[in-house]
């Protein structure tokens, strides 16, 4: 991609946070990134033109386009990133993943309640694995999400549901309790599954499921559970709210996109 004909593109680059993919000759995706400030980070690839790096290098040499996408947050661009990695697996994100040994979000279904957890080490196991996120940082900002929205345990014990006493997080509605038998494997369960389509960008089936629990509680005058569902409900949708990408699901789905730029206006259907 020529530097003149880079420059024409960049100008019309946000600023703001999203996620961008570099093309090949044959418009197959290279690498995709997120950014707090796209043009900034676009910008970093082609200045300077010599990279010390020498994968940035073979990757700059072989970028023939890229596009971006605008999201409301960085969080929102981090989910959106792991999202197009997993769907188009680029061959230069692979090339750092393997260097670099990039942090996972793990969840392992061998165990009667599963813990959430960062983990380097991807294996052909029973777990699921999302990511690979751009930094451990990343994956902190997602797991402290997580964990306000969704009551999983955040301890390491062997849950046998006889302890005496429960943690700070079960009084304060941040866990279930599982140790202390306020919940069995199945109502942990259905919380690990609302997890999982938080991350794959189901919301709208979490909000509909939780919808349905709350009324359920109030009607069997389970005032106190219907509050803390009402609660939950809330957090997820304000997150969701601020969310414009919900899923990278294959769908049969029309797209127009709209771009103003002074007196000039574009339109494309996809």
């Amino acid at each position: 991609m020529g530097l003149d004909r880079f420059t024409e593109r960049l100008a019309h680059v946000p600023t703001g946070p999203g996620v961008y993919l570099m093309r090949d000759k044959n418009n197959l995706i290279l690498y995709v990134g997120k950014a707090r400030n796209l043009r900034n980070r676009l910008r970093s690839y082609f200045v300077p033109i010599h990279h010390e790096d020498l994968k940035t290098r073979v990757l700059v040499s072989e970028i023939e386009d890229f596009e971006f996408i605008v999201t409301e947050s960085e969080q929102e661009a981090l989910i959106l990133e792991c999202n197009l990695i997993k769907e188009y697996q680029p061959p230069f994100n692979s090339r750092l993943k393997d260097d670099k040994s990039y942090p996972f979000i793990k969840i392992d279904n061998s165990e009667d309640f599963p813990q959430v957890y960062i983990t380097r080490n991807v294996q052909k196991d029973n777990a699921q694995y999302f990511g690979p996120y751009a930094s451990a940082g990343s994956v902190r900002k997602t797991l402290s999400l997580l964990k306000k929205l969704f009551p999983y345990r955040s301890c390491t014990k062997n849950i046998t549901g006889t302890d005496d006493r429960a943690c700070l997080d079960f009084h304060i509605n941040r866990c279930i309790g599982p140790c202390i038998g306020a919940a069995d494997k199945n109502q942990y369960k259905d919380i690990i599954d609302q997890v999982v389509l938080f991350l794959e960008g189901s919301t709208n089936q979490i909000v509909s499921s939780l919808k349905d629990k709350m009324d359920q509680s109030a009607e069997n005058l389970e005032f106190e559970k219907a509050a803390v569902i009402r609660d939950q409900l809330k957090s997820i949708e304000k997150v969701h709210e601020g969310q414009k990408v919900l899923t990278l699901r294959p769908e049969n789905l029309d797209v127009i996109a709209c771009s103003q730029w002074s007196d000039d206006a574009w339109i494309e259907i996809f």
